[in-house]
């Protein structure tokens, strides 16, 4: 077994007191910078891991950490995350921490705000937010940042000063991605990038997947793939589709940049003729659906479970654990097919 290193062994290792590794361990009180050095070189050496939970059982100080997250019961899309702030919730449930979550309309700036002016009421230590309206979000952090509220983003990224982390996938990087696969399973034809329901809130996360999607095939210089981009907005996505297909006979690949492949695959699933090959995100359960019947080739997996589960728990650890936060976490970007999909999908 490893050994339990004690502040008295480590005293001893240092060659400095108990109660200097006891101010530098609890960080409290003064310490010379020869002394630091010693005591964090034999930290250092023996991996020293502090008892946390006795730490936070003599810490009174309770940590109240508030998600702003969209509805689930709006757009599906969200619902893993609750699962991942729930899981959030029960790995800390021992320590002084608070954790709740605060749901808005994904369609209402109104909704946003009110649910934001909630939240400040109850003046949380930190907020979580998934930033679906740019302009608002920026105005909220400057109010927590008044207020000396800590902020971590996910699933959108927002350039701020304030923005402590954010959670996520590289935009860009999961477009080239989404475009070597395109290349993989045609040869030639149109290709179609489809933004559907785009708004203020969610145009530059989508512009980012069609930006990478673009420069993987402009830098690899391969001819023969013209590629178009349509816009589709409820409720005219399949009158407006419909009436492309006819006007597109070529087209061959269709890359959606939000969760909404499903709505394209329902429309082609009657079109026996029509061989199309469709690539789009998120393991929604209409989208898992048409990738087990073939209709959909890829989707490409954004894990927001485990965003909003790491957008909780950094936020937690620094409060408690006084660990830093990165500045960004960018989680892999997984590939789904009908052969892998069963291991996602519970």
């Amino acid at each position: 077994m490893d050994k339990k290193y004690t502040i008295k062994d480590i005293a001893k290792m240092a060659g400095v007191s108990k109660g200097t590794v006891d101010r530098v361990l609890h960080n409290r009180g003064k310490v010379s910078p020869t002394a630091l050095d010693k005591i964090n070189e034999v930290l250092n050496v023996i991996d020293y891991e502090p008892n946390l939970i006795a730490r936070n059982l003599k810490n009174t100080k309770v940590y109240r950490i508030c998600v702003l997250l969209p509805d689930p019961e709006i757009d599906p899309y969200w619902l893993p995350c609750v699962n991942g702030i729930q899981e959030a919730i029960t790995e800390f449930k021992a320590y002084g921490v608070i954790i709740e979550t605060h749901y808005f309309n994904p369609e209402s700036t109104k909704s946003f705000l009110h649910t934001n002016e909630t939240i400040i009421k109850k003046s949380p230590d930190a907020v979580l937010i998934a930033p679906l309206f740019h302009k608002e979000t920026l105005g909220i952090v400057k109010q927590y940042d008044e207020l000396n509220i800590m902020v971590n983003t996910f699933n959108n990224q927002i350039e701020g000063e304030s923005i402590k982390s954010f959670v996520g996938q590289d935009l860009n990087k999961s477009g080239r991605v989404a475009a070597s696969l395109m290349n993989l399973i045609i040869t030639e034809g149109q290709i179609a990038i489809i933004h559907i329901d785009e708004s203020l809130k969610n145009a530059v996360h989508m512009q980012e997947k069609e930006k990478g999607f673009r420069n993987y095939f402009d830098e690899k210089k391969i001819p023969g793939f013209p590629i178009t981009t349509l816009k589709l907005k409820h409720p005219n996505v399949e009158s407006k589709f419909s009436t492309f297909l006819e006007e597109n006979p070529n087209l061959k690949g269709i890359f959606i940049t939000t969760s909404k492949a499903y709505q394209i695959a329902s429309i082609l699933a009657p079109l026996k003729n029509k061989k199309i090959a469709i690539i789009g995100y998120d393991l929604v359960e209409k989208n898992v659906n048409f990738l087990n019947q073939g209709l959909v080739h890829f989707l490409i997996h954004q894990n927001q479970k485990r965003q909003a589960y790491l957008g909780v728990s950094t936020l937690v650890e620094h409060f408690l654990f006084r660990k830093d936060i990165p500045e960004t976490i960018l989680l892999p970007i997984d590939i789904i097919n009908v052969e892998n999909a069963s291991f996602y999908v519970s």
